[in-house]
């Protein structure tokens, strides 16, 4: 058995002209329409620039940083392995000669089991301190691109709960109307039955 023409709704039945039709039912269908051109248009916009400050804000830290070589002080601890996890690096003092000539020394993160006296890379900031090795540019591009689409979908998300709560309070509204209708009949029925 087939679902008949009048009573299959149009994905547009809130737009329609039906003597039925509530002005809520057309804030929502606004809401609705709203929600769309939010995620549609600025969804987009906002997961492209998000993306794009990513890539900056990490090239920016790659131009800030540079390699250095520094002597172990110590030995490395050697590689460790917990369950099915293998720790291939460790943190160990070492010691490196700044641009203008000065000795340092710090804990930088060296590959594990290294011997004292041999040479590390380390990483260093503008200021010749000991930093974190920056993302490669294929990482940063992941990292990226992940921001990009967690930017879309927080747009999407709020859309999604402004015309859900939209929705809530214009079904309160609804009822209240159609208690008050009720009230109102009620109190006409119960005139004429008496």
């Amino acid at each position: 058995m087939g679902t008949s023409p009048t009573t299959r709704r149009s994905p547009l039945w809130h737009w329609r002209s039906n003597p039925l039709r509530r002005r809520e039912d057309v804030w929502e269908a606004w809401a609705l329409l709203a929600a769309w051109l939010v995620v549609l248009v600025l969804g987009p916009v906002a997961g492209a620039l998000s993306a794009q400050a990513t890539v900056d804000r990490l090239a920016q830290r790659r131009a800030e940083r540079h390699p250095a070589t520094a002597t172990l002080l110590s030995d490395s601890p050697r590689r460790v392995v917990s369950g099915e996890v293998t720790i291939d690096r460790a943190v160990a003092p070492v010691r490196w000669t700044a641009a203008n000539g000065t000795l340092h020394t710090g804990r930088a993160q060296v590959d594990a089991g290294r011997q004292a006296g041999q040479r590390v890379t380390v990483w260093l900031d503008q200021q010749d301190r000991l930093t974190t090795e920056p993302q490669s540019p294929g990482d940063a591009d992941i990292e990226a691109a992940f921001m990009g689409v967690a930017s879309f979908a927080a747009v999407a998300v709020a859309a999604v709960a402004g015309v859900y709560g939209a929705r809530v309070a214009l079904d309160r509204r609804r009822s209240r109307a159609w208690e008050a209708e009720w009230q109102k009949l009620g109190s006409q029925w119960g005139r004429t039955a008496g």
